[in-house]
């Protein structure tokens, strides 16, 4: 697939969720550079972010339909239907789909495309709460993106207790993963 450059015509987004969209972009963009990955996996990485909240002001129904699997409660269908969309659309890249799938959960079996648009949506400049330490993050990314992929699993996952959210499985076998024989949990 082409490098898409912007939002596909089928997306279904809000100003602000626009907004938000190229904010995550840009910060991909940014890290990719700054790892010097091959052009491919830059390219991955934005398709990845471009697409993976395409249809999250989409009407629940519609996201349903092209979803019908989706799990949980309808905030959450907005990825698996934007992975189903671009793959009818022509988007091929296994892990590129999954990124955009599981983007608001998380997935253990991700590649590196996935860890990184995770971060990105989490650390992107645009959200208002914990500026110093969310800024930190974003600069140490591309150096250490697996301490970063740890601390915002940690992060999510701390919200997601403090709300009384119910730890979806998926969110913690990417913690598992994340967590590493050396890290340890300190909540």
């Amino acid at each position: 697939m082409a490098t898409l450059i912007g939002l596909p015509a089928w997306a279904d987004v809000a100003p602000r969720r626009e907004a938000h969209i190229g904010r995550v972009v840009g910060l991909l963009d940014e890290w990719a550079s700054a790892m010097a990955l091959p052009l491919a996996e830059h390219h991955r990485w934005l398709r990845a972010g471009w697409l993976h909240d395409a249809l999250r002001d989409a009407a629940p129904e519609v996201q349903r339909t092209l979803a019908p699997d989706a799990e949980g409660p309808p905030v959450l269908w907005h990825g698996p239907a934007a992975a189903a969309r671009a793959a009818q659309d022509g988007e091929q890249d296994a892990g590129v789909l999954a990124a955009i799938r599981w983007h608001s959960l998380g997935a253990a079996e991700w590649d590196a495309c996935g860890d990184a648009l995770f971060c990105a949506d989490y650390l992107e400049p645009g959200r208002t709460f914990d500026l110093d330490a969310r800024a930190a993050l974003r600069s140490r990314f591309p150096e250490a993106p697996r301490e970063v992929l740890r601390e915002v699993v940690r992060a999510r996952m701390r919200y997601g207790l403090r709300e009384r959210f119910a730890l979806h499985p998926r969110t913690a076998e990417l913690w598992n993963r994340a967590l590493g024989p050396s890290a340890a949990w300190d909540a």
